[in-house]
């Protein structure tokens, strides 16, 4: 038994909810679950902003239970413990990605890809627990977690800039690790924004060669500063016959829809495209694209839970975080708008001190 543990009954907590697509997110409360035996309570100190907050927000892809509080990536101190919790005590600093919760039975589950559970993962919010009740995120002062979902956020790391790696972090960590980038390999990240310049950070630590394929040289020294080797802005025709069949790897990390052949013609023999954009229209491509070179296009959904403890680890060890404006929950709104238009480098995160 953890003898940290108390008991602690419903908590009401304050949070910034959307109560319909077209309005800004209002302050309110919401009540978050006493604790199980299993279970952690923890005081936010930090959320990011995702874009994925804004699509869910504003129902852009549908499906929206309103009102809903977004926020997936969270980073606070552990508050309190279920009687039977051992992984964490009070006062501990810890993450909460993207998902909350899972059969914990089924193959994906078992095998660390607790992501692709087969009987439904629980999304951090916007989605229907075990329990019936709609999850409700980040945007919020307490919340509430099953055990194993609950991440140890390394002492290196510092917490309001390692806030996006919950997201962000796993989701380019992911597929980098799982297509082996390190010494020896060419990568290129499509897009620098919030998913791309992690994972050129997270690339180049890894040791691979990597290079941006964005479409506008605007981010270029920012590129070479996280640890690209070449930066090139897609806008230029040349670039697709100057490095054609160069990358082992590309990683797409924009949500349009791209001229896929194109950037396909870029793969070196068995090369790899990992489509982690979703963007609004299907993808098209041609299947000799394909076939020239032994080519693959890939998905990936960010990462299990193991993997995501040995993301932080890793980022911890090699001084990796996100390039963050941190903000005050008033500026929600101004930062959803800002994200639409790009205009941030290169992730909002919220101070939970100001819900």
């Amino acid at each position: 038994m953890n003898e940290s543990a108390v008991p602690v009954p419903a908590i009401t907590a304050t949070a910034f909810a959307a109560t319909a697509a077209d309005a800004p997110l209002t302050k309110t409360t919401i009540e978050r679950r006493p604790l199980g035996p299993r279970d952690v309570l923890i005081e936010i100190e930090f959320a990011g902003i995702c874009h994925s907050d804004i699509h869910v927000a504003r129902n852009e892809w549908g499906g929206t239970k309103y009102p809903v509080v977004p926020g997936h990536e969270i980073v606070g101190r552990v508050a309190a413990t279920g009687d039977d919790v051992m992984k964490h005590v009070v006062g501990d600093r810890v993450g909460v990605g993207c998902f909350v919760d899972s059969c914990g039975e089924c193959d994906p589950c078992v095998t660390g890809f607790e992501q692709h559970c087969l009987e439904r993962v629980t999304a951090t919010y916007n989605s229907v627990g075990r329990d019936g009740q709609v999850t409700q995120g980040g945007y919020s002062t307490h919340i509430v977690v099953t055990e194993h979902f609950v991440l140890k956020v390394p002492d290196g790391l510092d917490p309001a800039a390692a806030t996006p790696l919950l997201c962000a972090g796993i989701t380019l960590y992911s597929p980098l690790k799982r297509w082996n980038a390190g010494p020896g390999t060419k990568v290129a990240i499509i897009g620098m924004g919030g998913l791309g310049h992690v994972g050129v950070k997270i690339a180049a630590a890894m040791g691979a060669e990597v290079t941006v394929l964005s479409h506008s040289s605007a981010k270029k020294e920012d590129g070479l500063r996280f640890g690209a080797v070449d930066y090139r802005a897609t806008t230029d025709p040349e670039i697709f016959k100057e490095l054609r069949g160069k990358f082992d790897l590309i990683l797409n990390t924009v949500s349009v829809n791209l001229d896929l052949d194109r950037y396909l013609s870029l793969l070196s023999l068995h090369g790899v495209l990992v489509e982690l954009g979703l963007p609004e229209n299907p993808l098209s491509l041609r299947a000799f694209s394909l076939g020239n070179n032994d080519r693959a296009i890939a998905g990936s959904n960010v990462g299990g839970i193991a993997s995501t403890q040995e993301m932080l680890e890793f980022c911890a060890a090699h001084g990796i975080a996100a390039e963050i404006e941190l903000i005050s929950a008033d500026r929600i709104a101004e930062a959803y708008d800002r994200v639409v238009a790009s205009d941030v480098r290169y992730r909002f995160v919220i101070d939970a001190a100001t819900f």
